[in-house]
Formats: C-alpha cells, sequence, structure tokens
C-alpha cells in the first residue's frame, strides 16, 4: 500500500468512527457525515451501513433500507464475508458461523452477513435462529428479495405455512412470474390443506417451463392427495421421462400401493442403478422402487435384498438411537403417575375438539382416521407437527431427547401454562380446519410418545391407538421410505426396539388412565369392521352414521402412503402380508421377545 493510499483509508477511518460516535446523540449527523464519505468512496459498504442506521433513527424506512441493500453489493469484495461463504461452499459450517458472528458483533446491521448466518444456521437446523435472523434481515431491509426468499423458505420449514405465504405473496408482487417463489407458494398451500389451489399453481409453472422434473413430482403428490389418480401417475412419468435417474420419482410411483411396474420400468430402475455418479439418495429411492416391482413379482427373496440394501443406505445418513426413545419412555414412566394427574385435574384448556390418531406407521392408522373422517361431525386434517414442536420447545434447545429438559419440566407448569399450550395447539390447528365441524383428527403418529402432555394440555381430547401386529407393521414400515420424522424404520432392530417401547408406554398409560386412550386392533377391524366401528364412534361420543361404513366414497384430501389403499373397501389379504418375508425377519422377531408373543396384548397385562 503507498503511503498516499495508506493516508486515505487512515482518514477514511477516522471519518467513520467519527460519524459512528454521532450516531447515539445525533443521527442527522452522523448522516451528513456518512453521505459526506460517500462522496469520496460511493459504495463503501460499511458507511452504507451507517448510512442506514442514521436514517433508520430518524424514521426514513425506505431511505435506510436503501442504504443497507446498497451495502449488500459493496459486501461482495469483503475479505472476512468472503472467506465465511467459501466456508459455507465447502460445508465448513462451524467456521462460517465463528467468521458471521464475529462479523455481526462489529457490524450487527450488515444484512449481507445476517443472512448468511442464517443460511448456516438452516444447515445446522437450527430454524428457530434462522427464522429470527432472517426476520430481522427483511425488517432491516424489506427489499432485500433474496433474504425474504429465504424467509420464506424457513418460515415453511417450521410449518408456518401461512406465514410462508404471505412472505411469498410479497415477493410474487413484484417478480409475479418467478418460479422459485410460485413452487415455494405451492408447497405451502398444499401443506395447509389447499391443494386445489396448490395444483392450479403447479399447473402453471409447468405450462411456461413444463422442463422441471421436480415440479412435475411435487405436482404429481398434490394430485394424489386428492385422489387425481391417473393425472398423478401421468405427472410422476413425466419426471422420470425427463429424469431417469431421479429414484424419488420412481419411489412415488411405488409407494401408491396401486401401480405395478413392467419389464421396462425394472429394467430402467436396475440400468439407472449401474450408473456411478448416481447419488445416495437416487439410488435408495429406486431400491425401494425395485422391492416394491419385484414383490408385485411374488420375487420375495429378491425383493427383500432390495429393501435391505436401500434401508441399510438410508440408515448411514440418520443419527437415530433406540436408547433414545428408550429413555424417553423411562423418563415419562418415572414423570406420570395417578398422583401427578390427580394433583392437575381440571386444568388445561377444555376444548374437546381433537382426535388424536397415535401409533405405529403402517398400523391402520390412516384406515381409523378416514373412517372417523367420514363422519358428518368429524373432520380429518393430517399429520400435525404441532405437539411435537411444542414439546422441543419445551425441552430447550437440545439435539437429543436425553439431553432435553422434557418431559420433566411439565411437572413445572402451572394452569395457566398448561391452559395456554393447550390454546396454542388449538390456535395453530386452526388454519387446516376447513369445513367448520366440531371435531377434527390430528394423525401424527409419534405423538404416542406425548400423551402426557397431550392430556395435561387438552384433557378433554380423545386419543386413539392404533395397533397391528408386529411383524406386519414392522415389516411395513420397513419397505416404506418416510419423507421425514420416523428414523426407527430403516433397521429390523431398531423397528423392534421401538414397538416394544410404545408398547411399553401405553400400557403404562393404560395403567394410570384406565379408559383415555382407545385402542383399535388391525386385525380387529378387518375382520368385523362393523363392530371396531361403533366401539370407535362410542368412544368419540359420536352417534353411528352409515358413512363411516363407507369410508372408502370420502373423497376427502389424504396425504399418507395408504392415501390409494382407505379409497377402497378394506381387503383383508394386507394383514398377513409379511409371511411372504417371514425368512428374513429374524432381527425384527429378536428385538421384539415377549411384545410379540403376547400380541395384542403388553406383557403381563
Amino acid at each position: 500500500m503507498s503511503g498516499a493510499a495508506a493516508e486515505t483509508v487512515g482518514t477514511l477511518e477516522v471519518a467513520l468512527g467519527h460519524a459512528a460516535r454521532l450516531l447515539g446523540v445525533d443521527p442527522a449527523a452522523a448522516e451528513a457525515q456518512a453521505r459526506e464519505i460517500l462522496k469520496v468512496v460511493p459504495e463503501h459498504p460499511a458507511t452504507l451501513r451507517l448510512l442506514g442506521e442514521a436514517l433508520r433513527r430518524q424514521g426514513d424506512v425506505e431511505g435506510a433500507e436503501a442504504a443497507y441493500l446498497r451495502s449488500v453489493k459493496g459486501s461482495t469484495r469483503d475479505p472476512d464475508l468472503i472467506r465465511a461463504a467459501n466456508a459455507l461452499v465447502e460445508n465448513r459450517l462451524s467456521i462460517a458461523e465463528q467468521t458471521l458472528r464475529a462479523i455481526l458483533m462489529a457490524r450487527p446491521t450488515d444484512i449481507a452477513a445476517i443472512r448468511m448466518l442464517a443460511e448456516t444456521g438452516m444447515r445446522l437446523g437450527r430454524y428457530d435462529d434462522a427464522e429470527n435472523l432472517l426476520a430481522r434481515c427483511v425488517e432491516l431491509a424489506p427489499g432485500f428479495t433474496a433474504a425474504r426468499h429465504n424467509y420464506a423458505t424457513v418460515l415453511y420449514r417450521q410449518n408456518k405455512s401461512l406465514e410462508a405465504v404471505a412472505e411469498v405473496d410479497r415477493l410474487l408482487a413484484d417478480d409475479p412470474g418467478n418460479p422459485g417463489y410460485r413452487n415455494l407458494k405451492a408447497a405451502a398451500l398444499a401443506r395447509i390443506g389447499e391443494y386445489e389451489q396448490a395444483i392450479a399453481l403447479y399447473g402453471a409453472v409447468l405450462k411456461d417451463q413444463p422442463r422441471q422434473p421436480k415440479v412435475w413430482m411435487s405436482y404429481g403428490h398434490s394430485l394424489k392427495t386428492v385422489g387425481r389418480q391417473a393425472e398423478c401417475i401421468e405427472a410422476y412419468r413425466r419426471c422420470v421421462a425427463l429424469a431417469p435417474q431421479f429414484g424419488e420419482a420412481w419411489w412415488s410411483l411405488a409407494n401408491l400401493k396401486t401401480v405395478s411396474f413392467d419389464a421396462a420400468d425394472i429394467a430402467a430402475m436396475e440400468g439407472q442403478l449401474r450408473r456411478a455418479d448416481l447419488t445416495d439418495e437416487d439410488r435408495f429411492h429406486l431400491e425401494f422402487a425395485l422391492g416394491k416391482a419385484r414383490e408385485d413379482l411374488g420375487e420375495y427373496e429378491a425383493s427383500f435384498g432390495h429393501y435391505a440394501r436401500g434401508n441399510a443406505l438410508r440408515r448411514q445418513a440418520l443419527d437415530y438411537e433406540a436408547v433414545e426413545t428408550e429413555d424417553q419412555v423411562r423418563r415419562a414412566k418415572a414423570l406420570f403417575d395417578k398422583p401427578f394427574f390427580a394433583a392437575r385435574a381440571g386444568q388445561g384448556c377444555s376444548a374437546p375438539d381433537p382426535i388424536f390418531v397415535v401409533g405405529l406407521p403402517r398400523a391402520g392408522s390412516t384406515l381409523v382416521e378416514q373412517i372417523l373422517a367420514s363422519h358428518s361431525q368429524v373432520e380429518g386434517t393430517q399429520e400435525l407437527p404441532d405437539i411435537i414442536a411444542l414439546a422441543r420447545r419445551l425441552g430447550g434447545k437440545a439435539k437429543r431427547a436425553s439431553e432435553s429438559r422434557y418431559p420433566e419440566v411439565l411437572a413445572e407448569l402451572g394452569p395457566r401454562e398448561l391452559t395456554a399450550l393447550g390454546e396454542e395447539y388449538m390456535a395453530r390447528a386452526e388454519p387446516h380446519r376447513k369445513l367448520g365441524r366440531p371435531f377434527f383428527i390430528d394423525k401424527m403418529p409419534n405423538n404416542w410418545a406425548h400423551l402426557g402432555l397431550i392430556h395435561l394440555a387438552l384433557p378433554n381430547a380423545k386419543i386413539v391407538d392404533a395397533r397391528r401386529h408386529p411383524l406386519g407393521c414392522g415389516f411395513s414400515g420397513f419397505k416404506q421410505h418416510f419423507a421425514r420424522g420416523q428414523g426407527f424404520t430403516y433397521d429390523l432392530t431398531d423397528i423392534g426396539r421401538y414397538y416394544v417401547s410404545y408398547v411399553e408406554y401405553l400400557a403404562h398409560f393404560d395403567a394410570i388412565l384406565p379408559g383415555r386412550v382407545h385402542r383399535v386392533i388391525y386385525e380387529h377391524m378387518v375382520a368385523d369392521p362393523e363392530a371396531e366401528t361403533r366401539a370407535l364412534l362410542d368412544y368419540c361420543g359420536l352417534p353411528f352414521e352409515e358413512a363411516c361404513l363407507r369410508f372408502y366414497e370420502n373423497d376427502r384430501a389424504v396425504r399418507t402412503a395408504s392415501s390409494e389403499q382407505v379409497r377402497r373397501p378394506i381387503f383383508t389379504d394386507a394383514a398377513d402380508h409379511w409371511r411372504n418375508y417371514e425368512p428374513w425377519l429374524g432381527p425384527l422377531k429378536a428385538a421384539l421377545g415377549p411384545v410379540l408373543d403376547t400380541y395384542p396384548h403388553a406383557p403381563g397385562t
């Protein structure tokens, strides 16, 4: 650096320091000083940030935003931000986080750094932190469209779909044809049950840009949910025609359960598996799809081989530990006893509206839901994530259940807090209630682990446990690839241990609160649907309606893997289908232990 250049830099730093000192006592003077600096160095990012803050303190929101946005352009040459960006690109997230936090300690209104730190948070799974950072970012610079798109995305991932739609609408107002914005809006609309709007939006995107395989797949998902199967299949087929290596699209076809692959399909999938450049995600989806293809042909050993390879590959990317579930059950049993609940009787939100259907996935819960949702007083929604979200918040920022304050923290909550939790749940569920019926179903299966929270916060809610033979349920879960949230299903031993934990906890709950949970045994429902349906409706306090026996005529949207199966009458051939795979289920049997022998009862009951 020449002497003249060094002198210029030194003078700039002095002037900028003077302006920063003025900021707290005289924002107008700080603004004037910043503008003088910018006459010499027009796009100096630090000065632009200071100008933005001075204008913001004077109430000039638009001027402040313009200054902040100009600072982003200048920041592209900032060595610290470049270092953080390189760390992000190389997935060195801890380095990126440390660098960005240091930047923001010195420059708290650096919107480029705020956005990058939020992206780091999203990659680390810290969505709450990312949401807060991006909210601050768009507060400082409402026109920072990249940050607002990130904000809408993190809201969507946080299951705040209404808020996400509102943010996307602001983006679309300025750029109505942007396919990324329209896709995100469609996904958020689908999540809150506005499927027809989502379908129309996906269709519009594809009309303009038909060579978008992932959009065709998302379009297919929405069509599947509303029962437009032929169009759904066509959408998935368009996807694999454009991207034959796209394993998730092949699996989506298989996951309809009603589509059989022909020899050309099988050859195409096997050809893709031979590619050296195939991603792990595409590979395990193809393995699951080929497992279904070979199953339909009665080639059970080959089918199991595909399922086993797909599960092993998927399991490698997950950090699920069976001991965490077992520890959660142990702690819940230690906390919840008869005196605990007796001391809190009458507390919580009194709303009787929710009907929780819990259990394991693939245990018949969608059938139970469809029967109930065919009643004139009951609305089916979907697998709502809200009880789990409340439990995580109560537990604090813990990566593992064993590090969480939940469930013990529930003992610290008084009547007001318990009522507030129940009311918050009801408010979260409200966007999913479209029909104005007095009761609604929350079919999140994993809520079985949160029965204590449900009973405390919503003591008048109904709880239905959908249970299926452990080998039938376990293997059905093993051959199913779930989008998220079911990390235990990719290993037969994990499945068995999880099933044991579930049975153990439900037996404990039955003992301390007899009759609180109504149980539907899948095999009993298949054998005598009318008797089981009448008992289910009696528990829910609902009069019998014939429509509940004709549930397959209900054209409501169904999002789960059983969406096509529950649009047909009950069939009995699936109950024992696991027997075709029995030679390979040894690890599952060993992990189940006595639970397998005593089904449908819990050991010792």
